[in-house]
């Protein structure tokens, strides 16, 4: 039983190592690179990267080189949540809300969906259907599109191929080639406008909260009634700029 237990905690040693080197790197390996990197048998790291790629934790690329997978990307999620970007997130978008008098939303990529993370609902009677766990496809909102706006343009056509999908609304864009063009578009100026992709009448004005190295971790959204959005378009695009600007300066980038 111990030499069990001795044998599991290896190879979740061993795990950690090949995420780790990884994650140092920030580039697919080899199996052969990740055994001499470790320092492990290559018929060991074979085993492990195959367990691991079944369960999403690591991925191949093409010419099956290695690579972290997509669950890593819900546990960080989750994780960051609780640190600095959630907690100034969250504050600046309760005074966003507050300035603005209209409901507010923090969100983030899981995967090749968008998740909202936070909301702050307005003081007015307009209400929203999305709340806080709510899930769409990266298509079908402003903030989606910002989420993958920093991406390399084949890697980015590539999301939208994969997940791109109708709306209920019917209005939003499915169109791959579009979807990566508008997205860097929508990353480079720092703002996305949506207007009835994901619910009637409903319209999304986001910016990008970028980290110190440029990609989109998170965006922070005002979501209000289409009919509003004309008349206060030119405040709303300053004020979620600058809450968005506001929360990057607290995590260290420094101001464009």
């Amino acid at each position: 039983m111990a030499q069990a237990s001795r044998t599991r905690t290896s190879g979740i040693d061993r795990a950690i190592q090949v995420m780790d080197i990884l994650t140092e790197r920030r580039t697919a390996m080899s199996a052969y690179e990740l055994a001499k990197s470790v320092g492990a048998p290559v018929s060991t790291i074979y085993r492990i990267v195959d367990d691991l790629v079944d369960r999403d934790m690591l991925s191949r690329t093409e010419g099956r080189r290695i690579w972290l997978g997509p669950r890593l990307m819900r546990y960080g999620l989750v994780y960051r949540s609780r640190l600095d970007l959630f907690a100034e997130a969250k504050a600046e978008m309760q005074s966003l809300s507050k300035r603005t008098g209209e409901t507010v939303q923090v969100c983030a990529r899981d995967d090749d969906m968008m998740v909202v993370i936070a909301m702050a609902v307005g003081e007015g009677h307009f209400r929203v259907t999305s709340d806080v766990g709510t899930r769409v496809p990266l298509n079908w909102t402003a903030s989606g599109r910002l989420l993958v706006g920093h991406l390399p343009d084949a890697e980015r056509r590539a999301v939208f191929a994969r997940c791109a999908r109708p709306s209920e609304t019917g209005i939003a864009e499915t169109d791959p080639d579009a979807l990566a063009r508008e997205s860097r578009e929508d990353y480079d100026r720092r703002l996305a406008l949506q207007t009835g992709s994901s619910e009637f009448s409903v319209a999304c004005i986001a910016a990008p909260i970028r980290d110190t190295e440029g990609a989109c971790v998170s965006t922070m959204s005002i979501v209000l009634a289409e009919s509003q959005v004309r008349q206060r378009l030119e405040v709303l695009t300053a004020e979620v700029r600058r809450a968005a600007e506001t929360v990057e300066r607290a995590l260290g980038r420094e101001a464009a």
